[in-house]
């Protein structure tokens, strides 16, 4: 749990930087591998939880500039930026809006009472979430996954060791 802003902002720039990994591993062919048939795309997925991030902090006291265009999934390397500009933000707005009395308030999300703090770690959460969705779709549409929590495929063999099954 974060007792502090600082404590946040140091989780939220740890989990940007897996996150902007993931997202520079993109290509504009992989944005079209879909989950299923008639499914969601990589893409949208990522461009859905790049969005998110201001529209949920702004959900939750938290002044920042929302992505524009956000029904239309843009190229991957724009996509990759916005995130970088975004996560930026995030920081910024935080240390200018919040103090860590703020982070212990409670307000009504998604139907029940949470502090600002287990808010923020949903946030979070959503992200890693949706970020484990796109790592399995690039790796369906032949797309090299960087380590995220610990070595990929592709790391474990840079090691020289066969990948654990």
């Amino acid at each position: 749990m974060y007792n502090t802003v600082g404590d946040f902002i140091v989780e939220w720039k740890n989990e940007a930087a897996l996150t902007q990994k993931v997202l520079d591993g993109l290509t504009d062919e992989s944005l079209s591998q879909p989950v299923y048939s008639d499914g969601r795309t990589l893409g949208r997925i990522a461009w859905h939880f790049v969005t998110n991030i201001p529209d949920y902090l702004t959900e939750f006291g938290v002044s920042m500039e929302k992505v524009s265009n956000q029904d239309e999934v843009p190229s991957a390397k724009k996509m990759a930026e916005t995130f970088k500009t975004v996560s930026s933000q995030v920081v910024n707005a935080l240390q200018e809006q919040w103090s860590n009395s703020t982070l212990k308030k409670t307000q009504n999300a998604f139907g029940r009472e949470e502090s600002n703090a287990t808010i923020f770690m949903g946030l979070i959460k959503h992200i890693a979430h949706h970020r484990g969705q796109v790592t399995v779709l690039m790796r369906q549409a032949g797309l090299p996954i960087p380590a995220v929590y610990g070595p990929s495929k592709e790391g474990w063999a840079l090691m020289g060791i066969t990948p654990p099954r």
